[in-house]
């Protein structure tokens, strides 16, 4: 059952398009994210989820169609927009990639600071609190001095998720958070996800951990060959899929789990 009321929404994609040379790996994508929402995106591999997710921060240019986000940035991305918009996308949010990108020569504590104090300028004080504050929050507050090799690979990716809060983003974008991560590391990290998500984060995350989507999202996309084949509340689209390939997806992923 959804978490939120309807809410206005603070990301609109239409009509995106992204070819990497004669690959067409985005096929007239339509996403609309509200505010508190977690929408969650699924689909067999090379179906575009993490070039969808790579566009919303402006990591990605399409070659076609839009974004626009509440207050700003509006970007027609057939007009060729330049850096400075695409960073204008990119300072609402902020991204938790499948690897954990820590900077090896930091400690914990560091790799959280660095954005919101060498790059948004912010005081380091008040900087260090806060990354302080996400470190405990997420049961990490003994390794702020530790360097990430002295890290599980599930502790690097939740230091991960708190460099990501610490920039305070309007929205939380996962690309298959868990999907490096020996098994039994995935649902520490996921357990963090599910409890942003319960706070109101506003979150697009692409995973193959279907229980997960099942529980934590508002709304499910199902994605193949680029486009949205079949979309709906979780508890909808998982028990009564409308469309066949969905279907086909769904009980070729689904069957060894309820067979364990």
């Amino acid at each position: 059952m959804s978490r939120i009321e309807p809410a206005e929404a603070l990301l609109t994609a239409r009509g995106l398009h992204k070819s990497f040379g004669d690959n067409e790996v985005l096929r007239g994508i339509d996403l609309t994210l509200h505010r508190g929402e977690v929408v969650v995106l699924i689909g067999p591999s090379g179906s575009g989820k993490t070039t969808v997710l790579r566009s919303l921060n402006g990591l990605e240019r399409p070659d076609a169609g839009t974004i626009a986000v509440h207050d700003g940035p509006d970007i027609d991305f057939a007009a060729r927009p330049d850096a400075k918009q695409r960073f204008a996308l990119r300072d609402r949010s902020a991204m938790v990639f499948q690897h954990h990108n820590l900077f090896p020569h930091l400690t914990v504590l560091e790799n959280v600071i660095e954005g919101p104090w060498r790059v948004h300028g912010r005081p380091k004080d008040e900087v260090v609190a806060e990354a302080q504050v996400l470190l405990a929050r997420v049961g990490l507050a003994d390794k702020e001095n530790a360097r990430p090799h002295q890290l599980s690979g599930g502790q690097q990716q939740r230091v991960g998720i708190v460099r990501a809060l610490a920039l305070k983003p309007d929205l939380l974008l996962f690309d298959e958070p868990t999907s490096a991560l020996d098994p039994e590391l995935v649902g520490e990290v996921l357990l963090v996800i599910k409890e942003l998500a319960d706070e109101g984060w506003t979150m697009a995350v692409v995973t193959h951990e279907l229980s997960f989507a099942r529980e934590a999202a508002d709304h499910v996309l199902f994605l193949d060959a680029g486009v949205v084949v079949e979309e709906g509340p979780p508890e909808k689209l998982f028990s009564a899929p409308q469309h066949e390939r969905t279907q086909r997806f769904l009980t070729r992923i689904m069957r060894p789990l309820d067979g364990a």
